[in-house]
């Protein structure tokens, strides 16, 4: 049973040396904010020494982890990262450390997701969440995606959320059934702040690494095969593939291929040309008249399955078209270096004319997923 210790929940320090003072902080912008003279209250403050305070916690409860888990009988194996292990580098389709000493899985190019850490029992797998938000709605969203990806490569785990958040957080009550929830007292990074400001003021003590045949190298694990994009083209052809209906709906809600859904969040359907989109995108001009607009089929948080729209200019410049409950239409321009950006890119490349949509099939398509 992972139950959180009494050290853990009081966030004592005395057990992990000086080792929260050995990591490498991002507080370029922090500190460039503290030598300009910026008042702690300003938000522009606030929000930087937040992220920095995130990243000292996090840190915190990985070390006090790496301890609670060497006396943990019910734990196998535990992931080192950070200083305590020793490839930097992020392989392609299996766990890895990243450049950043993060825990990451990774395409040939683009992350798919990040973990702050990974318990291995007998016959579970924990992810672990760490974070001082007082409000855990877009950590819930993060969780179905990790927890799906882990089920692809791990299948013969069950998998699981440690969520370890401070007292006073909420929202907590509507995590799924499969996350366990620790909470600590108030953490406050104001000791390490103060030494990065003044690194004389502290004679720090050498890295304490722990010794235990439990730790392990995320490169060393051994995974179920899985290829983000030969996947994601695969169920493209089978959703399209159909005699008869436009979209084939018994494949679509197959448990396994809603697991890839919550693991891709979309999955595409096919194009429709500029012109057929022009009046539904309410589009004035701005596109090429050879265009395509991608069609995608997304599943939402809430697991309601809608329709968005994809239009891609160059390699690094797509365009999201989505519509809210109310039918209000909004754009957005997504991150150049997404994966959702490489994810059109690629799916476009493989859809010839059958893949052609019209609207009529849209209303259609918009029928059956409301009927769901």
């Amino acid at each position: 049973m992972l139950d959180i210790s009494k050290s853990i929940h009081r966030l004592d320090e005395i057990d992990i040396s000086d080792n929260i003072y050995h990591y490498k902080y991002n507080t370029k912008h922090l500190m460039s904010l503290i030598k300009k003279g910026i008042d702690e209250e300003d938000p522009a403050f606030l929000s930087s020494y937040r992220s920095f305070e995130g990243e000292v916690f996090e840190n915190f409860i990985y070390e006090k982890l790496l301890r609670y888990v060497k006396d943990n009988d019910d734990v196998e194996k535990f992931i080192l990262k950070g200083f305590h292990q020793n490839k930097y580098k992020a392989f392609a389709n299996t766990l890895s450390i990243s450049e950043k000493q993060q825990i990451v899985y990774r395409t040939k190019s683009k992350e798919i997701s990040e973990f702050d850490a990974m318990i291995f029992t007998k016959t579970e797998l924990y992810f672990v969440e760490m974070t001082l938000v007082k409000s855990v709605l877009k950590l819930r969203r993060r969780l179905r995606k990790k927890k799906a990806l882990l089920e692809t490569i791990f299948p013969n785990y069950e998998i699981k959320a440690l969520v370890i958040l401070n007292e006073g957080a909420t929202g907590t009550k509507q995590f799924p059934s499969y996350c366990k929830v620790w909470f600590t007292k108030e953490f406050s990074a104001k000791g390490v702040l103060d030494y990065i400001r003044d690194p004389s003021s502290k004679q720090l003590k050498p890295k304490e690494r722990i010794k235990s045949p439990k730790m392990v190298e995320a490169h060393t694990l051994k995974l179920h095969p899985f290829r983000y994009y030969n996947t994601i083209s695969w169920i493209t052809r089978v959703l399209r593939s159909h005699k008869t209906h436009i979209l084939d709906m018994k494949f679509l809600m197959n448990p396994k291929i809603q697991r890839y859904h919550d693991l891709y969040t979309k999955f595409y359907i096919g194009y429709l040309d500029l012109e057929e989109a022009r009046e539904l995108l309410n589009l004035d001009g701005e596109y090429e008249k050879d265009q395509r607009v991608m069609v995608a089929i997304e599943k939402k948080h809430s697991d309601q399955i809608v329709l968005t729209y994809y239009i891609q200019l160059t390699r690094k410049t797509l365009y999201l078209y989505s519509f809210d409950d109310d039918g209000k239409m909004s754009k957005e321009k997504k991150d150049p270096y997404g994966i959702t950006v490489t994810e059109v890119y690629h799916v476009n490349k493989l859809m010839n004319e059958k893949y052609k949509l019209f609207m009529s099939n849209i209303d259609t398509i918009k029928s059956l997923l409301e009927n769901l």
